[in-house]
């Protein structure tokens, strides 16, 4: 005789693993489903990448610094019942970024079409032909790669093999790089097309033109700063977590996902307590979850030998710093700043497929004190400044602690000519290396951004939203579906909750019994 099976107040929980802006995106949905939330997160607050650090008076935004697509954030609050707005203020930044090479040609980023040709007539007025081509080109593969992929879960086949058609005609097999290379004859202005895979771990030589589609969103969004720094949107979402019921848990570590019979039963933590529930959403990296949280089940597809073999994304060198009365100075060194090196494509090269800690580099500078009198006293500046360079599973992995103080050096020296005296003013740093990015997030490799989007580590093929190794077992963040950046891992959520089911609703007399 079959038994009913009896809804209990387990049925209706959730752990969601890492309180990333992923995790608190899933736990901010789930909590909209019904799901009682417990979010576990070995740091001391919340954000995970997306945090921030106080020291002598001047905050650091450890990781993302900008809102592209404030659309994400508005209808993530809007399914818990809530005005995004009315928690956060975003400020838009204005150029974007400008572009600044070794020979003092300049390139200002707007949404402004006009303006954007005019920049590109600047230093080549042959290629604004070329432009506006790459232009309808990034319209097109908006439409199809994000408008159309964006939030769509991917862990079937077939969903990858309907839109082959659409990225055969867009010419997805060729690389942005290759792209941008049809499109204008400069090389600085191919530069200035083709760089933005970077931002979410991608070497612009080898992975698909699709990412093109950030030129039209750019456009179409703006670019923004959310006053207080990306910490102040994680804790903005933690206390809408926290209203809903959900509870936060810091310096708590996940230490295994507990399997048994093919389902996902709970999680162990280090401190070897152990917490029941049959539903379970990891934010932490995908090859962390697949070879560490999962290491005493055996995996049919992700396994360790196949994540080792994965194409990783590059590793980060990050120095942070504060300056003391530099109000006012280095007056053309705006909000955000590239200084680009003197190579590109070689460079490229060097950090993607030699694993070279190359002698030049190319550099993304933030200053957001220009925009957020909050991030320093008054009076002085806080800066951060970004070089990609090789993640640390090479052969020949970088000695990190014995070349950062050279590294530095050589970082200094390229923002002398941008910031001329700048160390004098120096009144308190740090800094992350790829050695950071592993102890501090357990990211495999050290890696910036997870497993590298390139076309075939791309949806279907990349670790999917719903495990296939454990079942009710889910994943979002960078690297999974669909993929790195604000958008991707705030995406991946949304694809999460397609795929999570309302709770259930406890009957009442099962409640009493769990009281009592």
């Amino acid at each position: 005789m079959l038994t009913e099976k009896r809804t209990t107040e387990s049925d209706s929980t959730a752990i969601v693993i890492g309180a990333g802006l992923g995790g608190l995106a899933s736990a901010m949905r789930l909590g909209a489903k019904g799901y009682r939330v417990q979010v576990f997160d070995r740091l001391d607050r919340t954000g995970g990448r997306g945090s921030s650090i106080t020291q002598d008076g001047h905050r650091f935004d450890l990781g993302p610094t900008i809102i592209t697509v404030p659309q994400l954030y508005e209808d993530l609050w809007a399914a818990c019942g809530r005005d995004f707005h009315s928690d956060v203020e975003l400020k838009p930044v204005l150029p974007f970024y400008e572009i600044r090479w070794p020979d003092g040609t300049s390139f200002k980023a707007t949404s402004d079409t006009d303006a954007m040709k005019a920049e590109v007539a600047k230093i080549n007025p042959a290629d604004v032909k070329g432009y506006e081509k790459f232009l309808r080109g990034s319209k097109a593969r908006y439409k199809v790669g994000y408008e159309g992929l964006m939030t769509l879960p991917m862990h079937k086949l077939w969903e990858t093999i309907k839109v082959l058609p659409q990225f055969a005609w867009l010419r997805a097999d060729k690389s942005i790089c290759g792209y941008a290379k049809t499109c204008v004859k400069d090389e600085k202005l191919r530069m200035a097309l083709s760089f933005h895979p970077l931002f979410i771990g991608g070497d612009p030589m080898h992975v698909t033109s699709m990412y093109a589609l950030v030129g039209y969103l750019e456009k179409q969004f703006g670019v923004h700063y959310a006053m207080g720094g990306v910490q102040a949107i994680s804790d903005a979402m933690a206390n809408v977590v926290r209203e809903q019921g959900g509870t936060i848990h810091h310096n708590a570590e996940v230490d295994e996902i507990l399997v048994h019979n093919g389902a996902a039963t709970g999680v162990r933590l280090t401190s070897g307590e152990t917490v029941e529930c049959p539903l379970i959403v990891s934010n932490a990296d995908a090859g962390h979850t697949y070879t560490h949280l999962l290491r005493n089940h055996v995996k049919k597809r992700w396994t360790d030998r196949r994540l080792k073999k994965s194409r990783w994304s590059m590793g980060l060198y990050v120095w942070y710093f504060g300056t003391k009365g530099t109000k006012g100075k280095w007056s053309d060194l705006g909000h955000h700043t590239i200084a680009a090196g003197p190579r590109y494509n070689g460079l490229l090269n060097d950090i993607f497929m030699k694993g070279k800690l190359a002698d030049d580099m190319s550099l993304y500078i933030h200053r957001p004190s220009l925009t957020d009198p909050s991030v320093a006293p008054d009076g002085d500046d806080t800066f951060y400044v970004l070089s990609p360079v090789p993640h640390l599973g090479w052969d020949t992995s970088v000695d990190w602690e014995k070349e950062e103080p050279i590294y530095r050096e050589k970082v200094a020296a390229n923002l002398e000519r941008l910031m001329p005296g700048f160390r004098d003013h120096i009144v308190t740093e740090t800094v992350f290396t790829p050695e950071t990015f592993r102890d501090r997030y357990l990211s495999p490799n050290g890696s910036g951004f997870s497993i590298e989007p390139r076309i075939l580590q791309s949806a279907y093929f990349r670790p999917h939203n719903i495990s296939e190794e454990a079942k009710g077992l889910f994943l979002v963040g960078a690297g999974t579906h669909p993929g790195a950046g604000v958008p991707g891992v705030v995406g991946s959520a949304d694809v999460v909750s397609q795929l999570i089911p309302d709770a259930p609703i406890v009957p009442e007399q099962t409640l009493k019994v769990a009281a009592e």
